[in-house]
């Protein structure tokens, strides 16, 4: 049997699968995100070990886990996780959506090397410029860094004792040669640095440790499990529904929005703020639009009006054309295409007339346009998207997946009912790591139906889409 366990933003899940990767238990803890002033975003990373201890118990609770060979590890990315000497942490860790450090990320993104090397805009996001943030604001701490860790990557340090990360994880630091599959010895001395500070590599595949005895012995483990490299969460994802080859893309509605498309080949173009990373498996890479406020947008309108976010989205009826009604998704800033951590969401052209109905169909309409610009992006790149297929809690709406679909101008599939995410293709990677399978156990899951596009409302949502654009523009005046 095999674990994966994916720390997500609002939550831990953790999975069990056996040999023919069948889900035989799963348990899942809850986190939370503090927010102390605007634009920051951080979590305590004792947190993290306590929703693993739960949710481990729980897993041994519901099978007995002495067959385990393999863990795999997957988690959001970006995160800076400080830790001293003594493997203490200095300080809570900054979260991918914290964008604290846009001073930071200018500064080093105004310096050629490290879009040259990195393959990608230095966003405010990242990991380098939040660590840079830290040697300004806060010497004392940064004085004391012995190690920088990514959230899966603390897990890892706990489960093992070792300070190991891979690819597709340290692409995103904004710190690794992402062509060479190696931390940038240049690119580090320019935030203070030194590959000393930086946790070993693998790749997803491969091992990265084994699981402390005292850990293996209290969830009735046996000795010597491996633990494998892992993946950041979308790589991870990826590998979860089996888009590991080129053509094949996902389209992700969970609290952030992804469309993530697989390349067998290093092709970055980073003024499109498309990311260019390593993928979770050896010589591949994938290409990335991220939306930074996706399912997160319609959760943030249901809490105002005090409805359930489900509950909205469920009586919408057939996709319509887009209203005239305008939203646009950028709570906290936004990713792709516009690396903008300072522009902020808007409603736009509102009527007398607009219900509740119509005000969510705005939202999931911007969310919606915000894919369109990222498939624009990608495309940009040279990227070819084949096929498509939907994942996250968002896609529990037909509506909303319509939408995309009409907008997008392709079909998008949607899987039988399962867990295909994160912890499932950190699972799969343990099962690679701990047995020696290559990529040909990352099949897709079945499809359960496919959502073709309304040719007949194509066009209206070019046009609304083409207004959304214009809207940017107008927001972006303003901030």
């Amino acid at each position: 049997m095999y674990i994966g366990l994916d720390l997500g933003t609002s939550g831990l899940k953790a999975v069990v699968i056996d040999a023919d990767q069948v889900i035989v238990a799963e348990a899942q803890a809850p986190l939370t995100s503090t927010r102390p002033q605007a634009g920051w975003s951080q979590q305590d990373p004792a947190d993290w070990i306590a929703a693993a201890q739960a949710v481990m118990a729980a897993l041994s609770a519901q099978t007995p886990l002495d067959a385990v060979r393999g863990i795999g590890l997957s988690g959001h990315m970006h995160g800076a996780t400080l830790i001293d000497a003594a493997g203490d942490v200095l300080m809570p860790c900054l979260l991918w959506n914290d964008t604290r450090a846009a001073t930071q990320a200018a500064v080093m993104d105004a310096d050629p090397a490290f879009r040259n090397i990195t393959g990608n805009i230095v966003f405010a996001g990242f990991t380098a410029p939040k660590v840079g943030w830290v040697s300004t604001h806060h010497p004392d701490i940064f004085a004391r860094i012995d190690k920088v860790l990514l959230p899966k990557d603390y897990l890892r340090f706990w489960l093992t004792g070792d300070a190991v990360s891979e690819m597709s994880d340290a692409a995103g630091t904004s710190w690794l040669d992402t062509a060479k599959r190696d931390w940038s010895d240049d690119l580090l001395a320019k935030t203070g640095l030194t590959r000393a500070q930086m946790p070993r590599l693998v790749e997803g595949s491969q091992a990265s440790g084994t699981l402390r005895d005292s850990l293996a012995a209290m969830w009735g483990l046996p000795k010597g499990v491996i633990i494998a490299g892992g993946g950041g969460d979308n790589a991870a994802s990826a590998v979860g529904v089996g888009v590991v080859k080129a053509g094949d893309a996902f389209v992700s509605l969970g609290t952030s929005g992804v469309l993530f498309a697989a390349s067998d080949a290093y092709q970055p173009d980073a003024a499109s703020a498309v990311h260019t990373f390593c993928h979770a498996l050896p010589d591949t890479w994938h290409q990335m639009g991220v939306i930074l406020a996706a399912a997160d947008a319609l959760n943030w309108y249901a809490a105002r009006i005090g409805q359930d976010a489900a509950d909205l989205t469920a009586n919408l009826g057939p996709v319509q054309a887009p209203s005239r009604a305008l939203f646009l998704p950028y709570l906290g800033g936004e990713r792709t295409p516009h690396n903008d951590p300072n522009i902020r969401g808007a409603f736009l052209h509102l009527d007398h007339g607009d219900d509740t109905a119509a005000l969510t169909r705005a939202v999931l309409e911007g969310v919606t346009h915000a894919f369109v610009d990222n498939f624009y992006a990608l495309k940009s790149t040279g990227t070819q998207i084949n096929r498509l297929i939907g994942v996250g809690g968002g896609t529990k709406s037909d509506y909303w997946v319509k939408a995309i679909a009409t907008a997008l101008d392709m079909p998008v599939e949607i899987p039988v009912a399962g867990d295909f995410g994160g912890a499932f293709g950190a699972a799969r990677l343990g099962l690679m790591a701990a047995t020696g399978a290559g990529a040909q156990i990352a099949t897709p899951p079945k499809i359960d139906r496919i959502i073709d596009p309304d040719t007949s409302l194509t066009g209206a949502f070019a046009d609304a889409h083409a207004r959304y654009r214009a809207a940017y523009g107008a927001l972006k005046g303003l901030t």
